[in-house]
């Protein structure tokens, strides 16, 4: 009778069924969720490419408590109800930490899921105060804060343009009508009122209506809060009926892609963001990496990428994935980053934030007004 190797065959597959399981549950899976597809889609290729050094990186030095790091890309095209589908599905998909989101619409909704469901969230970008001052324990951020970001912003426009006309206009959005009123604020505190201040629907490509407003208020220097592609075509629209009205915005300006909708109608833009980090000596090594890769880490690419050494480093310092600990861990602790030093306070933000000037001369951004 010969001899039947069949169930040996099956024993072989079981086992390695059973290797492979044991294999995955040895991953650590986490996620970066942005806008990778729609209007915003370049932020979310920053944090992507951000996400996946960090997470190469992690893992050629040991990975995270000695299991390697897995990542998923969430998009959300900053939607807020995207924003909870996509938090929702990384729920199923069993992550342990979120990079994200990238627009304080979505950042906001969504970490309502992972606080229900025990995730620990880091967005690297998102500014609007509510994030953290409504939000739960698990959630953090190593940016700064629109109420930090409009002193400077208000201050400026309060020492600069005293005796000039302002308009403060925004799209509506969480992070933008944050940005705009929290900049208000500040000029309001320093006892100069706007002569204009208005909305206007993202996504539109006519804001010719918005222009003939502030051509008819003799604006001199337009404030907006809001992103690069609505910021790009006003101020390319001003431009082209004749009003030279100083543009002013935030950090959603910090892509090359605003000079790409401009063109020389945007020279001389100035917006705000945190010291550039691809100065920082702590970067050098990893900027380097980008860029030998053919990739400029622009924008919040960094951030992301830092996003992920808390993550990491909180970890190895709790001893565990254990969110209680993990949360512990990242109050009681300093990171070191690319971004330099992190501290964080009990609401989760990073301790001790600035916000810098930037203006756009001859296609590329620098520090400086």
């Amino acid at each position: 009778m010969a001899f039947d190797n069949r169930w040996l065959v099956g024993a072989a597959a079981a086992a390695a069924m059973v290797l492979g399981a044991s294999a995955a549950a040895a991953d650590t899976t986490i996620a970066v969720n942005g806008p990778v597809t729609g209007a915003l889609a370049q932020f979310g290729e920053q944090m992507k490419r951000g996400a996946e050094m960090a997470v190469a990186d992690i893992n050629a030095a040991g990975g995270v408590l000695g299991e390697k790091l897995v990542l998923e890309v969430g998009d959300d095209q900053c939607d807020p109800k995207q924003a909870v589908a996509v938090a929702n599905q990384m729920v199923n998909k069993g992550v342990k930490f979120v990079a994200g989101h990238f627009c304080s619409g979505s950042s906001i909704p969504a970490s309502q899921v992972y606080t229900e469901e025990g995730i620990l969230q880091i967005s690297p970008a998102s500014t609007n105060p509510a994030l953290t001052e409504e939000g739960g324990d698990n959630v953090f951020r190593v940016c700064g804060r629109d109420d930090q970001q409009g002193i400077v912003a208000g201050d400026y426009l309060a020492d600069n343009y005293a005796d000039k006309k302002i308009a403060i206009v925004h799209d509506k959005q969480a992070y933008s009508k944050g940005l705009a009123d929290n900049t208000k604020l500040q000029l309001n505190k320093r006892g100069i009122t706007e002569a204009l201040y208005d909305t206007i629907t993202a996504g539109e490509k006519d804001y010719s209506a918005l222009v003939t407003k502030l051509k008819a208020a003799n604006i001199d220097v337009l404030y907006y809060g809001g992103y690069h592609p609505e910021a790009g075509l006003i101020v390319r629209q001003m431009r082209e009926q004749g009003l030279n009205a100083q543009m002013i915005s935030g950090d959603a300006l910090v892509t090359d892609e605003y000079w790409a909708i401009t063109g020389a109608a945007g020279d001389g833009t100035l917006m705000t963001f945190g010291p550039d980090p691809r100065k920082s000596p702590a970067a050098a090594s990893v900027v380097q990496k980008f860029r030998d890769a053919g990739y400029e880490p622009e924008g919040y690419t960094l951030y992301t990428y830092a996003a992920i050494q808390v993550f990491a480093q909180a970890a190895a310092k709790a001893g565990s994935l254990d969110l209680a600990k993990m949360i512990e861990a990242l109050r009681a602790n300093t990171f070191d980053t690319v971004l330099g030093p992190i501290d964080l306070d009990e609401k989760g933000d990073v301790t001790g934030p600035t916000y810098v000037w930037y203006v756009w001369r001859n296609g590329t951004y620098a520090e400086g007004t």
